[in-house]
């Protein structure tokens, strides 16, 4: 599956917990990614500023649902399923 067009939910939902081109502290989840721009489109996609954990982000399904709701869901319920494994150990 490609990166839907226009989702950007990627880029939102999760947190980036490192330091990167534009966003020195990181990124909390829920917060829109410095790089995004209005029409919901990542600016640095193919440039190599683009966090490595980004360009690593393979778009799939189970992940990405059928439309840009789907994703932000999908997307937030697995960053609370991963900070609260996070939390347990």
């Amino acid at each position: 599956m490609k990166c839907r067009f226009g989702c950007g939910a990627c880029c939102i939902a999760p947190s980036i917990n490192q330091p990167f081109y534009g966003m020195p502290e990181g990124k909390p989840a829920g917060i829109a990614c410095v790089h995004l721009d209005d029409s919901f489109n990542c600016l640095i996609f193919d440039r190599p500023e683009r966090p490595k954990v980004c360009s690593n982000f393979a778009a799939e399904q189970s992940i990405c649902g059928d439309n840009r709701e789907q994703a932000l869901s999908i997307l937030e319920e697995l960053e609370l399923i991963t900070l609260n494994k996070v939390g347990e150990d």
